[in-house]
């Protein structure tokens, strides 16, 4: 199945770009892609997750054309 990836930040950074589309297996989760990325490293960093505009875990179950938005903590001052 397809997914979109939006990636801000580091990530988008780390993933050499803001927008992905990725295929992964039925029944995967955030967690899965998220490793299958490579950035499974920000799991534990306050990484917040989004599918389809509503605030997930990493546990959440993908379906094709999710759009996943993976946004890192946000500093500043």
């Amino acid at each position: 199945m397809q997914v979109r990836v939006l990636a801000f930040g580091p990530l988008a950074e780390s993933l050499g770009g803001r927008t992905h589309d990725v295929t992964i297996p039925p029944n995967s989760s955030i967690r899965f892609l998220v490793e299958e990325l490579g950035i499974d490293e920000w799991l534990g960093q306050s990484i917040s997750i989004s599918v389809n505009d509503q605030i997930v875990n990493e546990d959440f179950p993908l379906n094709d054309g999710d759009e996943i938005a993976l946004l890192p903590p946000v500093s500043g001052g």
